[in-house]
């Protein structure tokens, strides 16, 4: 699975690797710990551009009677998105793109769970493919605009830690992924692969990673592994 990731780059940032040319006020600013069902910075296509907005981080169908299972749906797998009634209809025209610069996993190391940074070795910025989808609260008749991770298996580096890893679509792939024209699904899903091992790296980082309350530099700072 998906649970935590960085997002270190300035909100000019990403306004430029995404080319968004209507972008409102500032909203982000550098992240080193985000969690589930917080607001994250997200990327979607209009059928004309892309936008660059907010989505919560565990998807809410439309349909739902209520937010309950949000904190369940932070991940889809890629392998069942064409046969879950939750996926199926967004893989067609509700696909989005979530920046991010690198995600942690635990590693059990001597009996306890230690904190692992994973990223592009040329330290560069990233997309994970991500579906989204808007809910009206029946109680209120809030709109709430969600999103979900899809992870795939792992390629050797992630596998030494966890049997799931995070889809990363390749710099050249991403428009082809937001595309809400694009509906050529052979080529869509084959983007959903394991990300090439000898292109990314890894190095153990402090405990208080675990704790969603510290969103600090400090987060990434490689740590000594005991």
């Amino acid at each position: 699975m998906c649970g935590r990731y960085t997002l270190t780059p300035s909100f000019d940032e990403l306004i430029s690797w995404y080319n968004i040319n209507e972008a409102g006020e500032p909203f982000h600013d550098p992240r080193y710990n985000i969690a589930p069902m917080q607001m994250v910075p997200a990327v979607i296509h209009d059928g004309k551009k892309n936008r660059l907005g907010r989505l919560r981080w565990g998807l809410v169908p439309s349909w739902a009677k209520d937010d309950m299972m949000a904190s369940k749906m932070i991940n889809a797998r890629a392998e069942t998105l064409l046969e879950k009634v939750s996926f199926k209809s967004l893989v067609y025209k509700k696909r989005c793109l979530i920046p991010a610069d690198s995600f942690y996993e635990w590693k059990t190391l001597n009996g306890k769970k230690q904190p692992m940074r994973f990223m592009l070795k040329s330290n560069r910025m990233f997309s994970f493919a991500g579906l989204y989808d808007s809910w009206i609260n029946p109680s209120n008749g809030e709109k709430v605009s969600t999103c979900t991770i899809i992870t795939t298996s792992p390629n050797s580096l992630v596998a030494d830690v966890h049997d799931r890893m995070p889809v990363i679509i390749h710099r050249k792939d991403e428009q082809d992924w937001l595309d809400r024209n694009n509906t050529n699904m052979n080529q869509l899903t084959s983007l959903l692969s394991p990300y090439p091992v000898e292109e990314m790296k890894a190095y153990p980082v402090s405990a208080i990673v675990g704790n969603v309350k510290n969103d600090l530099p400090e987060c990434i700072e490689e740590v000594r592994q005991y």
